[in-house]
């Protein structure tokens, strides 16, 4: 009879993770980088068998949003991936406030892949590709000119994107005489002159108006302005690459239907974030008005805050970012929406190389992609925050869908974190055991 050790000897290579009904949340811990390029809370789950789970919370957005969660998750197993979903989901809203929930909802995907040992798009359906394309955004800052503005995008394309955005928007027109027509104090406030401090609050206020109520608008010249600012961008990158356009400023419809008319010649991929997002009937109005798509959603949470905009036509391609919008699952499930009303989706991502996997894999299972944004090609350090995957992670414009288990990220970079940390918050995976015994009376019924 063989002794009982070497009986035993097959399970040194078996995956003692796989033991996934009794998985268990044991902890929840938090490291807030700053510069990649936004401002990134990411999150570690830890379980009772030694996994951990990686997630974040969108750029811009508290960390306390997912750590207030904390204790509706101890002790759960993260597998059941929709039940803990639905659990928390009434604690995230529009905006950075769905962060929380979008966050553990990803790193509750990373768990259960890691815990059966397959990649995350497997359990989402299988895949539709094998890379997914990226369109690389690029900001005005230095490029003031349509001809600056074009050689950066050219630099783009040289390094093999295929998909490019930029900004067109009234903070080109600051230094134009006579472009815009408005309160001279709000303008200045929300795009101060060279040299010029203005009070924090001040700008906040200005920031924090949505367009309908600013009352800034777009004269004859800021329009000729906009118009040889994309022609020249046009002239230098040529007519064939698909070209988005995003941060028009605050101006109201009517002069976003001006604007786009104007641009429409110059076949731009899209017009992004015109107006907020809650006016669907504008959207229909600006829609109706020009011949380039409509795109907005970046800002929605959950599923049905898209089905008034796909319902009326109002926009031509969805725009979900996956940490405002609910997860991993919640953002194809609006991807599978908008296809159903023939519109594509394109997915937002301005975070760290954790969220920007995530989306790989939900766009890796949805049919109606168009392109993943990544506005971080200009970061050095940015793939080297994770560990087991290829650097660069975007290669040719294109990132290669993983096939390890979960989000394919075999561990973070702590070294790397840890020389970015936000100085508010400077310890890396700080204790989070105050969070432990949060409670309230959370069901929404009686």
């Amino acid at each position: 009879m063989p002794h009982k050790s070497r009986c035993l000897e097959p399970l040194n290579n078996v995956n003692t993770y796989s033991r996934p009904s009794d998985l268990r949340i044991t902890d929840l811990r938090v490291a807030t980088i700053v510069g990649a390029p936004m401002r990134c809370p990411l999150l570690k789950i830890s379980t009772n068998q030694g996994l951990e789970g990686y997630g974040e919370v969108r750029d811009g957005a508290s960390a306390r949003y997912a750590l207030m969660l904390k204790s509706r998750i101890l002790g759960e197993n993260p597998c059941e991936v929709d039940r803990l979903f639905r659990k928390i989901k009434p604690f995230g809203g529009h905006g950075r406030q769905g962060g929380g929930v979008s966050g553990i909802e990803v790193a509750l995907w990373d768990l259960a892949g890691k815990a059966y040992g397959v990649p995350v798009y497997q359990m989402l359906g299988g895949k539709f590709r094998e890379r997914v394309r990226v369109y690389c955004d690029t900001d005005v800052r230095g490029n003031n000119t349509g001809a600056l503005m074009g050689q950066a995008l050219q630099e783009r394309m040289a390094r093999g994107f295929t998909f490019l955005k930029m900004d067109v928007g009234i903070q080109l027109l600051r230094d134009v005489p006579g472009a815009l027509c408005g309160p001279a104090d709000l303008i200045e406030a929300l795009m101060p002159p060279a040299g010029v401090e203005i009070p924090a609050q001040r700008r906040r206020r200005a920031q924090n108006l949505m367009h309908p109520f600013t009352g800034i608008q777009v004269t004859e010249r800021g329009l000729d302005a906009l118009e040889q600012y994309v022609a020249q961008v046009r002239a230098v990158i040529g007519p064939e690459i698909p070209l988005a356009a995003d941060h028009f400023g605050h101006i109201g419809v009517e002069d976003c239907i001006k604007v786009a008319q104007r641009l429409d010649p110059y076949h731009l991929a899209w017009y992004e974030d015109m107006v907020p997002w809650q006016y669907t009937e504008q959207y229909v109005r600006l829609a109706s008005a020009c011949t380039t798509p409509i795109c907005t959603g970046e800002d929605i949470y959950l599923k049905e805050g898209f089905l008034p905009l796909l319902e009326s036509g109002g926009v031509g391609v969805s725009h979900p970012d996956i940490l405002t919008a609910g997860g991993i699952l919640e953002t194809k499930k609006i991807g599978d929406l908008a296809q159903e009303y023939g519109v594509a989706m394109a997915v937002h991502m301005a975070e760290s190389p954790v969220v920007c996997l995530a989306a790989v894999h939900m766009a890796a299972a949805s049919e109606n992609l168009l392109a993943l944004e990544n506005h971080s090609v200009d970061i050095p350090w940015w793939d080297q925050l994770i560990i087991g995957l290829p650097h660069p992670l975007v290669q040719g414009g294109f990132i290669a869908v993983p096939d390890g288990p979960g989000l394919g990220i075999e561990a973070l970079n702590d070294e790397v974190i840890g020389a970015h940390l936000d100085p508010r918050e400077p310890t890396l995976w700080a204790p989070t055991d105050m969070w432990d015994d949060d409670w309230a009376h959370d069901r929404l019924w009686s």
